[in-house]
């Protein structure tokens, strides 16, 4: 029987397109807050600084956030061609996101300010690292072409856990520093509704939406890429190397 393309779940494309919404909302309100009320982005002067927030917010938020619905997106095409762009969406997150990290550390270089005391640094270095160590390792399972099936098999599930949550960890260090930002610079006004703080709050709202709906279409099983033949081949030639079934007895 000549089998066709996997259906599309009805509610799905809509989800999509809303993220989307969202995330490019979250973009333009980062940089219309940064050029509103710190000045605009700039490597060479007072404005590097900035450059760390725009970075964090389209590489760990946004990118990441994309990279994570890749395989709700793009259904029935290759299994390589999937994996390929969701390790290249990665990729340029964490490129992104290093350039962020060499801004601010650049920045308080040149003011002699002190580095990585805050629970906001904390976080972020924890949050770098995680993604890296997470890219390292999903890239020598799932891309390096010496590993096995049955050691890819094993640590999907982690691997799906941690990226889930590496998101997570993701907008929530970016609403310690967004929080930390106002502070330092609004202090006591913040408390009296200062149109940056509102700005800045619309915007941890946005931030905070974006996650959910990014985690809610991760959530639903009947959304998840159905398996190909050629993956399904796979993994009924593993179940008969592992507990010795026959193809021709299912």
């Amino acid at each position: 029987m000549e089998t066709g393309a996997a259906p599309i779940p009805a509610a799905l494309p809509y989800f999509v397109a809303f993220s989307q919404l969202l995330g490019l909302t979250v973009v333009a309100v980062t940089g219309a807050w940064l050029g509103l009320y710190r000045g605009g982005v700039a490597w060479e002067s007072a404005l590097q600084f900035n450059v760390h927030p725009l970075c964090m917010v389209i590489g760990l938020v946004f990118l990441q956030g994309d990279a994570l619905l890749v395989y709700r997106v793009f259904r029935n095409e290759a299994k390589r061609t999937t994996k390929v762009l969701h390790g290249l969406l990665h990729v340029f997150a964490l490129v992104i996101a290093l350039v962020g990290l060499v801004a601010v550390f650049d920045y308080h270089k040149k003011k002699g300010y002190a580095d990585l005391y805050s629970l906001h640094s904390w976080c972020g270095i924890l949050v770098f690292v995680l993604y890296f160590v997470q890219w390292i390792v999903g890239f020598s399972f799932f891309l390096f072409p010496g590993a096995s099936f049955s050691l890819r098999s094993r640590y999907r599930p982690q691997h799906v856990f941690f990226g889930a949550t590496i998101f997570v960890l993701s907008v929530g260090t970016a609403l310690l520093g967004l929080k930390e930002a106002l502070l330092f610079k609004l202090g006591a006004d913040y408390s009296k509704f200062e149109p940056e703080g509102v700005l800045a709050n619309t915007l941890g709202l946005l931030l905070v939406c974006f996650g959910v709906v990014v985690l809610y279409i991760l959530t639903p099983p009947e959304w998840k890429r159905p398996s190909q033949a050629e993956e399904q081949a796979l993994s009924m030639d593993f179940k008969t190397l592992t507990e010795g079934d026959s193809p021709s007895s299912q």
